[in-house]
């Protein structure tokens, strides 16, 4: 198998690298289950190499080249034949921290991601482009709540637990009436890179089909704070629909997000789970 340094000569002999002296670092990412790493010039940082199985690297491929018009995205500069590797440019900034307010970010998100994503063609299954093929929409909600659920275990009343599968139940009736979109999957803060308090790119896809209201909202829960209504509404007043979506039902896909987020901080991210825990007290309120 090809080292890093491997790699670097063989990029430099294909032109695609033209820097001579070209030093790498590993990222440490808790994102990703592949190896990361920044390829830096004179202490800055132009490329990211990314090793991963061949299906995450060919979807995180066909992804990126997707939307190459999208400026928050990066360029895909390079993939092995093997498709055992990527090469892509390097967004400057950290994701996570000073991210500013949530507004500004989930405003700069909609109209420049969102707002760009091409519908999937019919015939392709709603769900995680990598995973299991399921038949509908309602299979990968339901796997969502199972796990979610299991994470939460008695965090949460039976009462609570009961109600939000109430709930889902009702989520998967609008099954149809949403367009099926090629999305990004995976568009929560972990992903995104900040710069000086302003959003400066997204990473890491982990394509998903499926309508664009899980990436709104995902994005939405993905940081605890401003989980409010204004914050909210006049984001999602930016979002480009076929079919509009009325505030009740905008209310209802955030509880079963902010459930699933829950579900996921108290197994992966117990540092977050308190705030969530706040939050969760005043948005429960909306769970008829």
């Amino acid at each position: 198998m090809e080292t890093v340094g491997d790699i670097i000569n063989r990029l430099r002999y294909q032109g695609i690298i033209t820097e001579e002296d070209i030093k790498y670092k590993e990222i440490k990412s808790g994102t990703t289950d592949g190896t990361i790493y920044s390829l830096s010039y004179e202490e800055k940082p132009l490329y990211v190499l990314k090793k991963d199985q061949p299906e995450i690297i060919t979807t995180t491929k066909d992804f990126l080249n997707t939307y190459r018009n999208v400026k928050l995205l990066p360029n895909v500069l390079y993939t092995d034949e093997n498709n055992e590797f990527i090469v892509y440019s390097y967004i400057l900034g950290d994701t996570h921290i000073n991210r500013g307010f949530k507004l500004d970010w989930m405003t700069i998100i909609v109209e420049e991601l969102f707002n760009q994503y091409k519908k999937a063609d019919d015939t392709v299954s709603r769900g995680r482009v990598t995973g299991i093929n399921r038949n509908s929409w309602a299979d990968f909600n339901l796997e969502s709540l199972e796990y979610a659920e299991a994470n939460i275990g008695d965090l949460f009343s039976k009462e609570e637990h009961r109600r939000v599968k109430v709930l889902v139940n009702k989520l998967n009736t609008y099954e149809y009436q949403e367009e099926k979109y090629y999305l990004h999957g995976d568009a929560g803060v972990h992903n995104f890179v900040f710069n000086d308090n302003k959003l400066n790119g997204i990473i890491d896809p982990s394509p998903l089909v499926g309508p664009k209201i899980y990436d709104f909202t995902y994005a939405f829960c993905s940081s605890s704070d401003n989980l409010d209504l204004e914050t909210l509404y006049s984001s999602f007043s930016l979002l480009n629909q076929d079919n509009p979506i009325n505030n009740s039902m905008l209310l209802e896909e955030v509880l079963f997000q902010l459930y699933t987020r829950i579900g996921i901080c108290k197994k992966v991210h117990p540092q977050d789970l308190g705030a969530y825990l706040v939050a969760w007290k005043e948005w429960r309120k909306y769970l008829t």
